[in-house]
């Protein structure tokens, strides 16, 4: 029998909680894919998601400076007893400005607003957003620590971190998850942090698992992002790079084809066979693609399949670097030369 078609495990673990394979990442709910869909549609996409069987929520202080985790906790703490909820700190908007800022005063008084605006009274996995370079990790980790002593938190989590990083936070206090970008172009996981998660025991969080939109085949033409559209500023969806890009798509689009399921699917199956410590986090405003992405859970991939994947869409053949400059500063992550 393939091995790669194996079953795969009907939850996966973040510390001590046990969570779907699929989780819901609820930022373009609120932030940076243009303009947000009204709040009755997000509000049945966030139920929706929840009829599914969705286990997992992921928000941020960060998204829509504050406004996502608002949506968030109207619209499920009365499900709470449902569902693990992660949000963030140490990133937020002051006048419309990201901040960075890891200093333990901040962190802790994040965690309060955000349980306000959560209706909740404590967060089950807190990640560090993004790592602040004038604060050690250790500080910010033992921040995160001491909310976990108060009960405000129940696991902690990184994100955007690289794979000696993570391995200091975890001297300090047992990280749970590491959140990081992670998809069939975008590998940049594969330089440490991924195996570096599996030895320790931490989960390995994706997002972006659709590569912000190009895996599902949809996205031809990026001159019509909107004008807040985070990818208007992505080397990637440059017109000389995306005509690149799209050509690996066609090839793609068989492979799904033979296994049965959509490209989405396809690239979130893909994730799930990495690792049984993988966790996918795709977002949507769309509940047709919200049932569409779940439905990954089901897509067994052959050991020629995954071969396949890998060759065709990998750090040598997609073109264009993942970030521009400016935001790449800010990004802790291994990357390659």
């Amino acid at each position: 029998m393939d091995v790669s078609r194996r079953s795969l495990p009907a939850t996966r673990r973040i510390g001590a909680l046990q969570v779907r394979p699929i989780g819901l990442g609820c930022m373009n709910l609120s932030h940076l894919y243009g303009t947000p869909p009204p709040a009755e549609a997000a509000e049945r996409l966030l139920l929706r998601a929840l009829e599914l069987g969705v286990t997992l929520f992921d928000t941020a202080a960060m998204y829509g400076f504050g406004a996502n985790e608002e949506l968030v906790g109207r619209v499920l703490s009365p499900h709470r007893a449902k569902f693990t909820l992660a949000s963030k700190c140490g990133l937020y908007g002051v006048a419309g400005k990201r901040v960075i800022d890891g200093r333990p005063e901040t962190l802790k008084s994040t965690c309060d607003e955000a349980l306000k605006r959560l209706r909740t009274d404590v967060i089950d996995l807190y990640y560090l957003h993004r790592l602040d370079k004038k604060v050690p990790v250790e500080v910010s980790v033992g921040a995160l620590a001491d909310l976990v002593r108060e009960g405000k938190v129940r696991e902690i989590g990184l994100s955007e971190v690289s794979a000696a990083t993570l391995r200091r936070a975890h001297a300090v206090h047992p990280i749970a998850a590491l959140q990081n970008e992670y998809s069939l172009w975008t590998r940049n996981a594969e330089l440490g942090t991924l195996e570096a998660c599996r030895e320790l025991g931490v989960a390995f969080v994706a997002f972006s698992p659709v590569a912000r939109g190009y895996l599902t085949g949809t996205l031809r033409d990026p001159t019509r992002f909107e004008a807040g559209d985070i990818r208007r500023q992505m080397p990637r969806f440059e017109a000389a790079n995306y005509a690149k890009n799209l050509q690996l798509l066609d090839p793609y689009a068989a492979i799904a084809r033979e296994a049965g399921c959509t490209m989405a699917q396809l690239a979130l199956a893909w994730l799930l066979h990495r690792g049984d410590h993988v966790i996918p986090i795709p977002g949507t405003t769309s509940i047709a693609h919200l049932e569409e992405n779940f439905g990954a859970v089901d897509v067994r991939l052959t050991a020629q399949q995954i071969a396949q994947l890998d060759e065709l869409i990998n750090q040598r053949t997609v073109a264009g670097v993942r970030y521009s400059a400016a935001v790449q500063a800010d990004i802790d992550t291994e990357d390659f030369p």
